[in-house]
């Protein structure tokens, strides 16, 4: 697989491989290819956790178990009382 960098990227490929913290910059590749995987992987499941908790919303709704507020003064109430 072949890729290109910005020279930006490239230099801070560069950079990362001779601070010791990685043995070339293929590691370094490898560790923000997981790293990019891993934000991936935790996006889709707070997706999965809003679209369960919109789904429940709905499902009170149209059994009926809400609180209307029409001011912001109800809202405060409302608020104070939690």
């Amino acid at each position: 697989m072949n890729f290109s960098l910005t020279p930006s990227l490239e230099q801070f490929v560069r950079d990362r491989a001779e601070s010791g913290d990685y043995n070339n910059a293929s590691e370094v590749v490898r560790d923000a290819i997981r790293l990019l995987r891993r934000v991936e992987e935790q996006r889709a499941l707070k997706m999965e956790r809003l679209r369960a908790a919109i789904r429940d919303g709905d499902e009170a709704l149209a059994r009926g178990e809400f609180t209307d507020l029409n001011s912001d003064q109800e809202l405060d109430e409302f608020f104070a009382e939690l």
